[in-house]
């Protein structure tokens, strides 16, 4: 028999609850799919949202997998405001599906299954895990011959013109826009520069371990070209230990996240 992490399996999901300080008792739907870490939503979390995002806002989380940030943003936003959460994987889609009805009377949020694309059209997605855990769009120069294993086809929205399409009165209250795909985060924010330019959303991306020094200064150049200081998303609640990161700066660690402020 083969191991099983090489055959395919439905892993449904659990409910956990937390106790937030100022948002009270929070339900989560956790994963169940055996390499899922155990995912706490605590108010730090939340609080670190809370200095972007504000009651009433419009966020959105690209790549939000079962919501373990989804929630937290949508929690800094609160039922008044509006937090889109996009999932192109079926595999996951339900449990970030499940998250949405939950704290319905603390959040608000609305599960999008696509993925965000340069074009509207059908993707490949690209996994090394038969139960596909985790993985991201192919075609892109990092992730060509990483995670190639298992594939299946998934929509691809372009995601401006979707925004402007369907939820052109929330724009003016964007504040934040979250992105963790892969290596894809780039390719994602070049297909939306009209909204950047002119809503200068707070953006939160991943600079993922695979980038060439080549793909790490064209993230760079995307985001900063917008009017944007980039910083070290560990760094930048203390401004004692806040740091500009500078083009060169993008090699300096293999992994992280970082925020971007418009000047």
């Amino acid at each position: 028999m083969l191991p099983r992490k090489k055959i395919f399996s439905h892993h449904g999901y659990s409910i956990s609850e937390f106790d937030l300080a100022e948002e009270g008792k929070i339900q989560f739907a956790q994963w169940l799919h055996p390499a899922e870490r155990h995912v706490i939503i605590d108010q730090s979390t939340v609080d670190f949202y809370k200095q972007f995002v504000k009651p009433g806002s419009f966020v959105v989380d690209i790549g939000t997998h079962t919501g373990d940030t989804t929630v937290p943003m949508a929690l800094a936003a609160g039922k008044d405001g509006l937090t889109l959460g996009l999932e192109p994987n079926p595999h996951v889609y339900p449990v970030i599906e499940a998250n949405a009805g939950l704290n319905k009377e603390k959040t608000n949020i609305i599960p999008l299954r696509f993925a965000a694309t340069s074009e509207d059209g059908e993707f490949t997605f690209a996994s090394g895990d038969a139960s596909f855990h985790n993985g991201g769009i192919m075609g892109f120069s990092t992730n060509i011959k990483k995670n190639v294993r298992y594939t299946f086809k998934v929509e691809g929205k372009n995601l401006e013109q979707y925004l402007k399409r369907e939820y052109a009165s929330w724009l003016d209250r964007l504040a934040l826009i979250k992105i963790d795909a892969e290596g894809y985060d780039k390719e994602i924010l070049k297909t939306m520069p009209g909204i950047i330019q002119k809503y200068k959303p707070v953006i939160i991306t991943e600079v993922f371990k695979h980038l060439s020094q080549k793909e790490r200064h064209d993230l760079f150049d995307t985001i900063a070209n917008h009017g944007y200081q980039l910083f070290f998303v560990d760094e930048y609640q203390n401004p004692k230990t806040r740091r500009e990161i500078l083009r060169d700066g993008m090699t300096q660690r293999k992994h992280f996240d970082l925020v971007a402020m418009a000047r």
